[in-house]
């Protein structure tokens, strides 16, 4: 049964940083493509990036540079270092593999001042 729990959301004021972290368990993860995705109040769900098992990364053009994804494959753990942050990137946050399965609870990342 995959199971995904994200954390380290919280309010942040523009500038900041936060580092989330999704741990996964119930399938290979090492083998396997993970994504971050975000969902703001009254908008879909949107791709933010994506890290494969070669480590290769994709991420979306408003936050290259300043977010880095990244992944932990003895912890089964995938990451999301968000430097800068934007009243904009306010919203859920969730991770997902590549393709994505079940979605987990997400964690709130609030950036307002």
């Amino acid at each position: 049964q995959v199971q995904l729990v994200e954390s380290g959301g919280g309010l942040v004021q523009p500038g900041g940083s936060l580092r989330l972290s999704c741990v996964a368990s119930g399938f290979i993860f090492s083998s396997n493509g993970m994504s971050w995705y975000r969902q703001a109040p009254g908008k879909q769900r949107e791709w933010v990036a994506h890290i494969l098992s070669t480590r290769a990364t994709h991420y979306v053009d408003s936050v290259k540079g300043r977010f880095t994804i990244s992944r932990d494959n003895a912890k089964n753990t995938v990451y999301l270092q968000m430097n800068n942050l934007e009243p904009e990137d306010t919203a859920v946050y969730y991770c997902n593999s590549v393709p994505p399965g079940n979605w987990g609870q997400g964690t709130q990342v609030t950036v307002s001042s």
